[in-house]
């Protein structure tokens, strides 16, 4: 007797969710993501941050300012777990939530566990050298000179969301879709 996949099955088995989130949180942060950030171990710190996240807490969140606050915390979290020599470093913490978030939205079984389909719209996108090159092109009279993911601060990557705001009205899409088509300069983008 052949044995028949119950599709459902997975998506209300808490505990290979949560299994799906640490596979999530392990690979959203590659060895490119977060390096020269400071300290050796960032990278690890940051996907043992994700990988325990307690995301479920996002559907709780009803507006922007809720989840920015959401966003804040955990970035003030995780910056402050960092080791020495990177402690403190906001940037690469932002980015790392921004991509970890991103990929949980990407994610059919995430987005449906966690209930997160209504954040996209205030979901950032991961701010980095490729994304905020092609920003300030087009805003330079806006924004400050990128310099980088390290000396990245809260007042800086405002202004670089809000200039992604523009840009997605512009695109019509969430800006945390920029992303796709900013990394790595668009070199692998085949859509005009």
């Amino acid at each position: 007797m052949a044995y028949k996949y119950n599709y459902w099955l997975f998506i209300v088995n808490n505990k290979y969710l949560k299994l799906l989130q640490e596979r999530t949180g392990y690979l959203a942060i590659g060895r490119s993501t977060l390096r020269n950030q400071g300290a050796s171990g960032v990278i690890d710190v940051a996907r043992v941050y994700l990988q325990k996240m307690n995301l479920k807490a996002l559907g709780d969140v009803s507006s922007e300012v809720d989840f920015q606050r959401f966003l804040n915390r955990h970035t003030k979290a995780l910056a402050n777990k960092f080791p020495n020599g990177a402690k403190g470093n906001w940037g690469a913490a932002r980015k790392a939530l921004n991509i970890f978030l991103r990929d949980c939205l990407y994610n059919h079984y995430l987005r449906g566990w966690l209930e997160i389909k209504h954040v996209e719209e205030w979901l950032e996108v991961p701010l980095d050298g490729d994304v905020a090159r092609n920003l300030y092109e087009m805003y330079s009279d806006e924004l400050p000179k990128w310099t980088s993911i390290k000396s990245l601060t809260p007042d800086v990557s405002f202004k670089y969301q809000m200039a992604a705001s523009k840009v997605s009205i512009k695109e019509e899409v969430s800006r945390i879709h920029l992303d796709v088509k900013y990394w790595r300069d668009g070199k692998f983008a085949t859509v005009k």
